[in-house]
């Protein structure tokens, strides 16, 4: 037992054992299923069975249609979030850090709020808004304006209105207080010596700013691309379903669902999902490369 606390207390030890949930937790909940899934992809599972058949699954999802819908909706997405979930909250953070605003906490309290609402009631409640009928409640505005009601969720352009402007409620306050966090870090010494030599709001924004707000763009960034990528659910509740019309809500990951659990074809729902991670994979080491992230400082 002596033995055991003397190994056990060593400072060589410590660290490995201080370290060891955090491993143990990679292991069983990344790395293992990681493993799982790549080799999944390769095989046929029926009901436990699993059958070997090579590339088969990847030969099937370059020729499957369906798979090529949802990755243009996936991708279309990601980009459309980006334009948005970039800009606006950096420039809703800017705001909340001037001396114009009052009662910060406050105002961030409520931004942050939609993000702790589930995004099964998130999708109820904006599914209820852009329903077709004419009481719902955009219909209602509709016809304040002197427009006719329309089918929101059965064409595209005005069904991804109301999917934006779900990402939107949900998420602008969390991006929000990601670059609230990176403001705080500039040395506000470096305005006080913009503001001497004269220069105004627009040129501390776009050359102090900008640049030494970098890493945490480059952050908010990298988990936005995943997030596009991988949207699921709020799709799901705004159609009620894995089923839009003519396609226009399937998504990469609602397709890895359609096939893995609606019709029990695991291995080619692995298939999707790998294809998903390099897609996902790819788009962000470019990203990093445009961005400078890999280059060695001077």
């Amino acid at each position: 037992m002596g033995k055991f606390k003397k190994v056990f207390y060593s400072q060589k030890v410590a660290p490995y054992v201080f370290v060891l949930p955090f491993i143990l937790s990679l292991i069983v909940f990344w790395a293992y299923p990681l493993v799982s899934g790549i080799v999944m992809s390769f095989q046929e599972i029926n009901f436990g069975n699993r059958t070997f058949i090579g590339l088969a699954n990847y030969a099937k999802l370059a020729k499957d249609k369906f798979f090529a819908i949802a990755v243009g909706n996936s991708v279309e997405y990601m980009i459309l979030t980006l334009i948005l979930m970039i800009p606006i909250p950096l420039l809703l953070a800017v705001l909340m850090e001037s001396r114009i605003t009052k009662a910060k906490g406050v105002w961030k309290v409520i931004m942050y709020i939609p993000a702790l609402t589930s995004v099964v009631i998130s999708g109820m409640l904006f599914r209820m808004m852009f329903s077709e009928s004419a009481g719902s409640q955009m219909n209602q505005l509709l016809q304040f304006l002197g427009r006719t009601p329309i089918a929101w969720l059965k064409e595209k352009w005005t069904a991804w209105i109301a999917l934006l402007l779900l990402c939107m409620w949900r998420w602008t306050g969390v991006n929000m207080l990601y670059f609230v966090s990176g403001l705080k870090a500039i040395d506000g010494s470096i305005y006080e010596s913009a503001d001497i030599d004269g220069a105004n709001a627009w040129q501390k924004f776009w050359y102090l700013t900008l640049p030494l707000i970098k890493p945490t763009t480059i952050y908010v960034i990298t988990i936005s691309v995943y997030a596009g990528l991988s949207m699921f659910l709020e799709s799901f509740m705004l159609w009620n379903g894995n089923s839009s019309p003519k396609n226009i809500g399937l998504t990469i990951v609602g397709y890895l669902y359609k096939r893995g659990i609606e019709k029990n074809d695991l291995g080619y729902a692995c298939a999707v999902g790998m294809v998903l991670m390099v897609i996902a994979l790819a788009i962000n080491v470019i990203q990093l490369i445009a961005t400078g992230t890999f280059k060695k400082e001077d």
